[in-house]
């Protein structure tokens, strides 16, 4: 008698969705399955992050450290290297040549699997998601009307789309304003006038591709809160940073202020001691999740207020070459950073007028620019979110949003949490929106290890339905969903 084929469908084709199917087909080994990778975009794994473009974006972390596979610390630098034979560890490799790595990691997972462990590549955009209420499984609607019903599902989709501040809102619709950043033309007219809002990576990534494509012809304002460029990356040691982890975690249980004078002094030190401050980011990264769980909820607002923009300008760090760049625009005068607040923007025949304000100043100030590109970076919130995917999970009550608006809730696994605060059995978030129970859930570092859990427990589950598939035929009677299994009853 053969076992049902058991479906798995993870929906998001990017880094997390691509790292969850390649890790489940090295892992399945106990039962047919299907797998179905979804994803709207033309490409599996590359997502938005690692797409094939005209300017060779740079990765952020050096290659030595930006491997998807826990287990094989430099199986990206390996990959590189047969394209790259001079890569060192160090290096800031192409995004794209990361994109053709994920994408040779699933096909070479795919052709090692079992041949009754099946990888379905399937492009559409899923809209909506519901729960058969008999059987437990979910079916999932595709714009095009297909249906796909699963047993297990991974929601693994990336980052949202910026929000577009309320002082934009005389530009929405208009051929002036780019909302999202990675659909801005990338070539301008001479003489043209741009206003960059967000002075962060995504900031970086469009002045760095707007001053080869445009040479000196452009001139870029960039506006945030603070005025804050991240720094570079440097090739710290990769010796531990010497900090009391249990003196961290202690202080976050009282204030974030507390936690941060901690976090100061540990840097300092280091520096000290002969190191780079960067390693006691790292080192205060790595604790980032027990740290935000220690954190009272007031806590955690005074952080989102007062620290977040601090945290973030020396957390994510750019590429020494990418730096050089923008501080080369900056000296010919072709990009100027601005610290202040955004009042509005409006048409003015053909240009856009942009009123703000410098931080600190009581006067106004106004710029006429050309066009507005929003680079403000994703909004987590599901509740402010446009894709109809989402709003079906939260009408269904099957997800919900943590408390700050910074993602889905989550459990054990990634399992969602819905509206009645209940763990799903089989149905799982990985990716970005993590952030809500671990705050760092960005980077490659934190997903791989994610995707890699939720891959195993998904693994495991099918092992033991298997066993107690086994045993009940053995035994001539039914086993219960969720029942234990007598000790040793799986061996027999």
């Amino acid at each position: 008698m053969s076992s049902p084929t058991r479906t798995i469908a993870i929906i998001g084709g990017g880094f997390s969705g691509t790292t969850v199917a390649t890790h489940l087909l090295r892992l399945l080994d106990s039962e047919p399955t299907r797998i179905v990778l979804i994803e709207r975009a033309r490409c599996i794994a590359r997502g938005v992050a690692y797409a094939d473009r005209e300017y060779k974006y740079l990765l952020n972390v050096p290659a030595g450290r930006m491997s998807a596979n826990p287990r094989e610390p430099l199986e990206f630098l390996t990959f590189a290297r047969r394209r790259l034979p001079y890569a060192t560890a160090e290096d800031f490799l192409p995004r794209a040549l990361y994109g053709e790595y994920l994408e040779s990691s699933l096909a070479h997972a795919e052709l090692s699997a079992r041949p009754d462990v099946q990888l379905s590549r399937v492009r559409a955009e899923i809209v909506e998601v519901s729960r058969d209420a008999h059987s437990g499984s979910i079916q999932l609607r595709a714009t095009d009307g297909r249906t796909i019903t699963a047993d297990d599902v991974v929601m693994a989709f990336g980052n949202p789309a910026p929000a577009s501040p309320p002082s934009l809102d005389g530009l929405l619709g208009s051929s002036r304003y780019s909302q999202d950043p990675w659909t801005a033309p990338s070539s301008c007219r001479p003489g043209e006038t741009i206003l960059i809002i967000g002075t962060g990576l995504t900031m970086a990534d469009v002045v760095s591709a707007t001053s080869v494509n445009c040479n000196d012809n452009v001139t870029i304002h960039a506006i945030s809160r603070h005025g804050l460029l991240p720094p570079s990356q440097t090739a710290f040691r990769h010796a531990p940073c010497e900090g009391d982890s249990g003196a961290l975690l202690r202080e976050a249980s009282f204030s974030i202020r507390r936690l941060m004078r901690s976090i100061r002094r540990l840097a300092l030190a280091t520096q000290r001691q002969g190191g780079d401050w960067r390693e006691a980011v790292t080192f205060v990264r790595n604790l980032a999740p027990a740290l935000w769980s220690r954190l009272p909820l007031r806590e955690k607002r005074r952080f989102l207020r007062h620290v977040r923009a601090y945290w973030d300008v020396h957390r994510h760090r750019l590429p020494q070459e990418t730096l050089a760049q923008i501080q080369q625009m900056r000296l010919r005068g072709n990009l100027r950073i601005h610290a202040g607040r955004l009042l509005s923007c409006e048409r003015s025949g053909d240009k856009v007028k942009v009123t703000w304000r410098r931080r600190g100043a009581t006067q106004l100030s106004s710029l006429i620019v050309d066009r507005v590109i929003n680079c403000t970076g994703p909004d987590y919130n599901p509740h402010r979110s446009r894709d109809p995917l989402m709003h079906s999970l939260l009408a269904q009550r099957l997800a919900s949003a943590d408390a700050l608006g910074l993602g889905l809730r989550t459990a054990e696994n990634g399992a969602l949490i819905d509206s009645g605060g209940r763990a799903a059995e089989n149905f799982f978030y990985v990716g970005p929106q993590l952030r809500a129970d671990y705050w760092e859930a960005t980077a490659a570092a934190e997903l791989r290890s994610h995707a890699e859990r939720l891959a195993t427990h998904l693994a495991e589950a099918g092992r033991e339905r298997s066993s107690r598939a086994r045993w009940s035929i053995r035994e001539g009677w039914p086993v219960p969903e969720g029942a234990t299994l007598p000790e040793g009853a799986a061996a027999r």
